[in-house]
């Protein structure tokens, strides 16, 4: 019972805050800009996520362990998501200490960490799995 008061609980302030976003989000923007972009994210996503996750889904299937890569690629696909805005932004800028850093060379360095932490992850499992199944003599 304590699971679902929390989960009522939980979903009462997600909504709350949807709706508080959609109050401020009304008062303004305006609505053809967020017409758009809401176009915008729906083609993205049925025209380049969604088969790129479909894709990556059918060449895994084989897999015993599938839980790390699409962790992976979850995780990768969260950080494109939060740096998209900055690498799209409009480059020069009357003031130039407005978003000053590389964020290419930022969105790189954090994936490249979580393709080794991946990697790292899958050889201590791969070892483990090699050691966890031979055969030892108890002499």
């Amino acid at each position: 019972m304590r699971t679902l008061s929390t989960r009522s609980a939980l979903g009462a302030a997600g909504l709350a805050m949807m709706v508080l976003g959609g109050v401020l989000l009304w008062g303004q923007a305006t609505h053809w800009d967020v017409l758009i972009w809401l176009a915008g994210a729906v083609v993205l996503h049925d025209g380049l996520i969604a088969p790129l996750v479909l894709g990556v889904g059918l060449l895994l299937g084989g897999l015993k362990n599938r839980g790390l890569p699409r962790g992976a690629l979850l995780t990768v696909g969260c950080l494109v998501l939060i740096a998209l805005p900055l690498l799209l932004r409009p480059l020069p800028t009357a003031n130039s200490s407005v978003l000053p850093l590389n964020y290419v060379r930022g969105l790189l360095i954090c994936l490249a960490v979580v393709a080794a932490l991946a990697g790292m992850i899958g050889a201590v499992r791969w070892g483990r799995g090699k050691v966890n199944n031979r055969k030892f003599n108890g002499g």
